[in-house]
């Protein structure tokens, strides 16, 4: 005879089975099974640890610092470009990265304690309503935005505002010696990643990209467009200097070049998937020559592509080799508005050359290859490029490529001597757009109707201004010396060219420094066809 329980006992471990189901559908468990069934597991001692100092340790201390101090640590064991970035740098890494921002449109220098209008952003908020170069906006709303004690991120963070919003700027002009208020509405501003476009020649488009951003891809497809339309059926992509940036924007660049079905790349993570990424039959610039500008700051994305047209013998890349980044990270949310960029696979080029040099004696040692670079010889040589025969490839046309460290280019250019490296230092660290500025605030009006066109092609920096300027580096602390007058020419080209691009425009300022490009000299060179058309003498400088 059945026990009563007997028909009671299963329908109850039914209910409980389908309870257990119906809970563990609810939770999400992720982790590991010691982690599930230990209370002393590795997070829940750093969890503990901060909860111990938050309540019970002596003094009060900020443990958001401790964890960000602690978060750093971790990742600093790990290789060189997983990071944290704080709460803090978050919207200014994310406004980077999306390739625009709200605010006003506007280029400014604190001159004399004063926010002082270096340019208006084309087309933005503060060139509707007339702001001008030289303007000094000395009030936001109630906000004073002048005096010594103001950071630049303080009058940053006064000047943006939510879309749509308004500021009444009080602004005073030196040249009419007037103020007055004016009501700007803030709007979205682009931070442009494509700093240049031009024809060098009658065929030959030239793009400089400063990185990679959500925006970039657009920008470069319009730049390319407009070369397009005006004759161009070559081009050279400038990624000196270049960090990088998204993955799949180098991607939809790459495959502007490549033809349908070429491998652009692929990528493999630490439990080995591969995902190979390969070009769509979307490309406008198919079987034209390209030439691929590249130094030893070239890194990340600007690699892919230079990796992905020498690996598949499209084009030509000239320069130096490339930094060495093939890592690749995904950024990820830690719940309190901060985020860890965090390396989850490696890339590889379409031979399977992997172009990342070696972490393993550390960070520091990571970042001062570079320097050793300098003291082996190979930023003046290609003869001094270490390479290991254990990572040769070869092209699908039978061209020898090396992996780990970089690219190597197919033309080497070698670096500028000491001088010329020292010019480009300066202006870089912002000696000349300085030196410029406070020129052009003794007087502006020598420049109001300089048509761009005629300052192009025929103003001259004379040996006054010259003089002047050797002067501020003589008084600069420290004083700045080395032989001004042997490189003069290089000198009035760098003022020129600040000049072009306070006044103008960035694009202007590299035209200007066209002339003194030796890496455009080279193409030049190369490309026989440019070499018929404009004569070997002929000078470089763009209409």
């Amino acid at each position: 005879m059945k026990n009563k329980y007997s028909y009671i006992l299963p329908t109850i471990l039914a209910l409980a089975l389908a309870l257990g189901i119906f809970i563990g559908g609810k939770l999400h468990f992720n982790d590991t099974p010691e982690r599930l069934f230990s209370t002393n597991s590795k997070k829940d001692k750093l969890n503990r640890l901060i909860d111990y100092i938050d309540y019970e340790y002596v003094d009060d201390i900020d443990t958001d610092s401790i964890v960000d101090i602690t978060v750093n640590n971790i990742l600093g064991k790990l290789d060189p470009h997983s990071v944290y970035i704080p709460k803090s740098e978050m919207d200014a890494v994310s406004e980077n990265m999306k390739g625009d921002f709200v605010g006003i449109g506007i280029r400014f220098n604190m001159f004399k304690d004063t926010l002082t209008v270096v340019r208006t952003i084309r087309n933005g908020p503060c060139a509707k309503r007339g702001i001008l170069a030289g303007d000094k906006i000395l009030m936001a709303d109630k906000d004073t935005i002048f005096g010594k004690r103001i950071p630049n991120s303080e009058i940053v963070d006064r000047l943006k505002g939510q879309l749509g919003s308004t500021v009444k700027l009080h602004v005073y002009r030196k040249s009419e010696d007037r103020s007055f208020n004016v009501l700007v509405k803030r709007d979205v501003v682009p931070i442009k990643s494509v700093e240049a476009q031009f024809m060098l020649d009658k065929e030959m488009g030239y793009i400089k990209i400063n990185r990679f951003a959500e925006s970039t891809f657009k920008e470069f497809k319009k730049a390319l467009t407009n070369l397009q339309k005006q004759g161009a059926t070559k081009l050279v992509l400038d990624l000196r200097d270049n960090p990088g940036g998204y993955l799949g924007v180098a991607e939809k660049m790459a495959d502007e070049f490549l033809k349908d079905g070429k491998l652009i790349l692929f990528t493999k993570n630490k439990k080995g998937k591969i995902s190979k990424a390969f070009a769509t039959s979307r490309g406008t610039f198919e079987d034209k020559p390209v030439y691929v500008l590249i130094n030893e700051r070239s890194a990340s994305a600007s690699e892919i592509i230079a990796g992905a047209l020498q690996d598949n013998d499209i084009g030509t890349i000239v320069g130096r080799r490339s930094f060495g980044k093939g890592l690749v990270q995904r950024e990820m949310d830690l719940g309190d508005g901060s985020a860890v960029r965090l390396t989850v696979s490696r890339y590889y080029t379409p031979t399977g050359r992997s172009i990342q040099k070696s972490y393993e004696k550390g960070h520091k040692d990571y970042y001062q290859k570079y320097m050793d670079r300098y003291n082996s010889g190979e930023l003046v040589s290609v003869d001094s490029i270490k390479v290991a025969d254990s990572l040769k490839f070869t092209t699908p046309k039978g061209k020898i490529v090396y992996g780990g460290g970089g690219i190597i280019p197919d033309v080497f250019v070698p670096i500028g001597s000491l001088d010329e490296e020292r010019i480009k230092s300066l202006d870089a660290t912002g000696y000349f757009s300085d030196f410029v500025f406070k020129f052009l605030e003794k007087d502006r009006t020598r420049f109001k109707s300089y048509p761009q066109k005629e300052f192009m092609e025929e103003y001259r920096v004379d040996d006054i201004i010259f003089e002047r300027f050797i002067d501020y580096l003589l008084n600069a602390k420290p004083p700045i010396k080395f032989d001004y007058y042997g490189n003069e020419s290089r000198i009035k080209s760098y003022l020129k060219a600040n000049l072009a691009e306070q006044l103008y425009s960035p694009n202007a300022a590299l035209k200007v420094k066209a002339s003194q490009d030796k890496m455009l000299k080279k193409v030049l060179e190369i490309d026989k066809n440019v070499l018929d058309l404009m004569g070997a003498d002929a000078a470089l400088l763009p209409n």
